[in-house]
């Protein structure tokens, strides 16, 4: 059971990190380069995050769960339990709060594109707020990777 938790433990990190790059710096920067329509290449792009952040949440569970038991209460010791727990909150935060605040953004536009009304400069700084949360997510799940790497120790 041990091996199969700890498997577990290298898959979430996997997906999750893995994930982030993919969506972030591959899939989202192909899709407005090649849809002509901005706002359709927001709209995927937006689901994109969304997906992200939602595995990102269901792979912190996991990680913290399988943290506390490996190690019990020394748990709050360990560097990896607060470097995911960060993970999770700037997940979380970029979830539960930047992406409605964008959404309803978008919404009270309409019938306009965002960027086409007197929102535009709201939601230009909220989507900056929302590129720096990912990047520095993006950032610590790369030291999450180096860090996975020496085992879950």
């Amino acid at each position: 059971m041990r091996k199969l938790s700890e498997a577990l433990y290298f898959a979430a990190i996997t997906l999750w990190v893995g994930g982030m790059w993919a969506i972030g710096y591959v899939a989202v920067p192909v899709l407005f380069s090649s849809l002509g329509d901005r706002q359709l290449a927001g709209m995927v792009a937006g689901k994109l995050f969304a997906l992200i952040g939602w595995i990102g949440l269901g792979s912190a569970a996991y990680l913290l769960v399988f943290l506390l038991t490996h190690w019990g209460s020394q748990v709050f010791k360990r560097g990896v339990f607060w470097l995911v727990l960060s993970m999770a909150l700037l997940a979380a935060a970029s979830l539960f709060g930047i992406q409605p605040l964008m959404a309803q953004l978008k919404a009270d536009a309409l019938p306009r594109e965002v960027m086409q009304s007197v929102l535009r400069d709201r939601f230009a700084a909220w989507h900056g707020a929302s590129s720096i949360l990912y990047l520095v997510q993006s950032l610590l799940g790369l030291w999450l990777v180096i860090w996975a790497n020496r085992g879950p120790r």
